[in-house]
């Protein structure tokens, strides 16, 4: 299951956690994670500092950073938000707010801040903030901020999303009843409480999705005056406009899409929206349209899209308004197909695919200022790089594969490491990132230079390099990991099924040293989608230093079904869950063995997540594959496929990869071969299983299964359930707790005392 991105335990760093009574395990009792001032531990990775994406302001001088961390001393998540000036590598200021929310720019200077207000509405502010920059006497610089100005109320508790025009119009997202009308939500959901019952009842799915079960409310767009006079005076008005009202469209997307399903311009809203032909079969289906329509909510909605894609992401307009762009799949019902960059000609209304014959799929999209140029991300060789691409001319017809010469066929690389996001064009060939990687969180990045590689690409077809400045703006998590000395990673490819190039990852543990043979443990972490990665990215779930870090010697291998490396390889593992990727693991595995004499292969272990969690399985009922592993860790794992064809949220997924429902033919022939709980009979490792009970994409019940699977057949296993969290763990106690049950179970088995 590919995605893309609660009370806390009252905990110590050192307490063993033990959720709730049971079996007594007292040669664990006082297990501890290594942890010390030169220590990664999973504490310190929970309690680190979380930056966000950042956002400039329209002249593109000072960019905003949510940022948020948490204290188990203090139980809390202390969330702030962060300014920084761009062209000075300063550190970032804390705006002295009293309340933290959603905040944006309206102008250069003036930043909106949203916070929760009285009797369940959210209050607006205009906070102005003045910078003297450093000069010969002060070489900090000076940030000056003026009392935050209330410009009003909204009228519910849950408006989100939030994008400024600078025509005078805020652009928000909020949940509403079929009225569609925002000022009837508060008394419909008290009316909606007092009903009598609890009951829920459905004549269409979804009836649940992530972690909710659905109610009666959509998704919608709004829009709002917010003026400024010539005194510098702010208007709030209190007229909201349903921009999707007397449609059966809902955006964002749920249960994931934010401000990325949507663009504002001064007089245009571009969003995205599932196929509303499917309204009753949302299920099964991922077709999404884009559609235009007017900021005042005058006219109908345009749709741009062709009527034959899959999903779309990211639509986004350019300055001028004149041209459109999204990210565009071919097939209804798959959602890791291969991403195309569609334009879309407003004036000419004519679209086309720009990225038609490029095997990557782009992630995020930003026009230039002056419109030529896209500005994009794209997963590559497990990393997310940024690349440009001129736009060509409008050809004369809609197409999806126009005739271009090579300058518009071959994207130019700019940022070629780590995991970039946020991307954000600015003035004076200036784009502004953010960019994490396996050894620091999100940190804001300034590019320039790229006024000097549009004009060499504009030039002629000859291939160009991009040698213009990155500058790191901000360094919030370097003192935090000072000393820690994170693995930053190291690369191996091999020969994998069908003699393909499969890559893996490498983190060497804490404390390495070659040439000692058999000195340190060994576990092989599986990524989850199984249409994912592991990429040179920061993670807080699942995080490869984390492990390294105890000692571990770590491997993350993309095997067949991995992104990033051309979508015949993303796509081969449908109907095929249980084979090649099993093969690659099985030659990633023999190779790591072969080439690194310090491994104890007698000491080894492995852990995955949702498909993750299913290889865990698989390899259970298949211990002719020679692994060895001693002891297992499988979170929210696929135990029974037939089961989860039925019972899973997003039922398009396995119906795609298991080439049908779980009642047609070749379905039923692909379950029968790679079902993990049809070899049930061949388990003999101990496991460890995790699950939340919110987890609606695998529900709870499979790690059950495999859990009872285990027990009746003596096998040395734990079940650790999560009541309040979903396919993730999010709460910050329950990660600690994560960690701890992982950690114990391996040492468990692995540990140093078990190899004397």
């Amino acid at each position: 299951m590919r995605f893309p991105l609660l009370s806390v335990l009252g905990l110590s760093s050192q307490v063993p956690l033990q959720s709730s009574p049971g079996p007594a395990m007292s040669t664990q009792d006082s297990f501890q994670f290594k942890q010390g001032p030169d220590v990664f531990s999973p504490k310190d990775l929970v309690e680190l500092g979380r930056p966000g994406v950042g956002a400039a302001n329209q002249a593109g001088d000072f960019v905003l950073i949510p940022y948020s961390k948490y204290s188990f001393k203090e139980k809390k998540n202390k969330k702030s938000i962060f300014l920084a000036p761009l062209g000075y590598t300063n550190k970032p200021y804390e705006l002295p707010l009293e309340k933290v929310g959603e905040a944006f720019w309206l102008t250069g200077k003036t930043i909106a801040h949203v916070v929760e207000g009285e009797n369940k509405t959210l209050d607006i502010y205009a906070l102005n903030v003045v910078y003297v920059p450093p000069n010969e006497s002060d070489s900090a610089g000076i940030l000056n901020t003026e009392s935050p100005v209330h410009l009003g109320s909204f009228p519910t508790n849950s408006a989100t999303n939030f994008r400024y025009s600078t025509d005078g119009y805020l652009v928000f997202s909020d949940s509403v009843y079929p009225d569609g009308n925002l000022s009837t939500v508060k008394a419909q959901d008290e009316a909606w409480e007092d009903r009598g019952t609890t009951a829920l009842v459905y004549d269409h799915t979804y009836e649940r999705h992530w972690d909710h079960w659905v109610g009666p409310k959509d998704q919608s767009l709004f829009s709002v005056k917010l003026t400024q006079d010539p005194d510098h005076k702010w208007t709030f008005g209190n007229d909201y406009v349903n921009l999707l009202a007397g449609t059966d469209h809902s955006s964002p997307v749920e249960p994931f899409g934010g401000t990325d399903d949507f663009d504002v311009s001064k007089q245009s809203v571009i969003y995205t929206t599932l196929d509303p032909a499917f309204k009753h079969e949302r299920a099964w289906h991922t077709r999404q349209n884009v559609y235009i329509v007017d900021i005042t909510g005058s006219g109908k909605a345009r749709e741009l899209t062709s009527g034959s894609q899959g999903a779309i992401h990211g639509p986004v307009l350019n300055e001028k308004a004149d041209k459109a762009a999204w990210l565009e799949l071919d097939e209804d019902g798959y959602e890791s197909d291969r991403a195309k960059i569609v334009i879309y000609d407003l004036k000419k209304n004519v679209r086309f695919t720009l990225t038609q014959k490029w095997d990557r799929s782009p992630g995020s999209l930003a026009f230039s200022k002056e419109g030529d140029f896209i500005y994009f991300t794209a997963s590559d060789n497990a990393r997310v790089k940024v690349y440009v691409l001129p736009i060509p001319p409008t050809p004369a017809k809609s197409t999806t594969d126009p005739d271009l010469s090579q300058k518009y066929l071959h994207p130019v690389p700019i940022v070629e490491d780590g995991a970039s996001s946020g991307i954000q064009a600015l003035y004076y060939g200036r784009i502004l990132i953010s960019k994490s990687s396996l050894t620091t969180p999100n940190d804001v990045f300034l590019i320039s230079g790229l006024d000097a590689l549009e004009k060499e690409i504009s030039k002629s077809d000859a291939p160009v390099k991009f040698d213009g400045k990155i500058e790191q703006i901000t360094k919030f998590s370097e003192e935090d990991l000072k000393g820690k000395e994170l693995s930053v990673g190291e690369d191996f490819w091999f020969k994998g099924a069908e003699d393909r190039d499969i890559q893996g990852w490498i983190l060497k543990p804490k404390g390495w040293k070659e040439g000692q043979k058999k000195a340190y443990p060994i576990v092989l972490l599986i990524h989850g989608g199984p249409q994912g990665a592991w990429e040179d990215q920061w993670s807080t779930r699942w995080n490869p230093n984390v492990f390294a870090q105890q000692g571990y010697f770590t491997v993350a291998m993309n095997p067949t079904g991995s992104t990033s490396f051309g979508q015949a390889l993303t796509d081969a593992i449908a109907g095929d869950w249980g084979g090649k990727p099993f093969v690659d693991m099985q030659k990633g595995w023999k190779y790591i063995l072969d080439h690194f004499p310090e491994v104890d292969a007698d000491r080894a272990v492995a852990a995955g997540a949702s498909w993750g969690g299913y290889a865990i399985n698989w390899i259970q009922g298949h211990p002719e594959y020679n692994f060895g592993f001693k002891a297992l860790v499988c979170h929210d794992g696929v135990f029974d496929s037939t089961y989860n064809g039925f019972s899973t949220e997003e039922l398009f997924f396995f119906n795609h990869d298991w080439h049908g429902r779980p009642w047609d033919e070749e379905s039923k022939e692909l379950l029968k071969k790679f079902n993990p709980s049809n070899f049930v009979h061949k388990w003999s490792t101990p496991q460890l299983l995790i699950h939340g009970s919110k987890d609606y994409r695998l529900p709870e019940t499979e790690g059950i299964g495999a859990f009872h699977a285990l027990q009746q057949q003596g096998i040395p296993s734990r079940l650790v359930i999560f009541p309040d969290e979903n396919h993730w763990v999010l709460n910050h106690g329950n990660s600690l707790k994560w960690h701890y049950e992982v950690f114990r179970w391996f040492n468990q088995f692995v540990g140093e005392k078990k190899s004397e």
